[in-house]
């Protein structure tokens, strides 16, 4: 079953390049020039992350949908806090 997990691509004037992170699996991130190479990059890594998690037989994340994930990043969603 494919995942379609949320990609959020920001400008780093630090870096002088895109950062592209999937919020859904933490430390899944990329670097690109542009930012078509950044996305390009950040899906090989959930394909990685993602084929790594199955050999290993560790849970592979479903996706929390756009508005869900929108909630739980500005700390409104009921997935955050203790217990959640």
């Amino acid at each position: 079953m494919p995942y379609r997990y949320a990609i959020e691509v920001i400008y780093s004037d630090e870096d002088e390049g895109f950062i592209a992170v999937v919020p859904e699996l933490p430390g899944c991130s990329a670097f690109g020039e542009t930012e078509e190479e950044a996305l390009r990059e950040v899906k090989v890594a959930v394909s990685l992350r993602l084929e790594a998690a199955i050999e290993e037989g560790r849970r592979i994340p479903e996706p929390v949908g756009r508005e869900r994930l929108r909630d739980i990043l500005s700390g409104t969603g009921a997935a955050c806090g203790p217990g959640a």
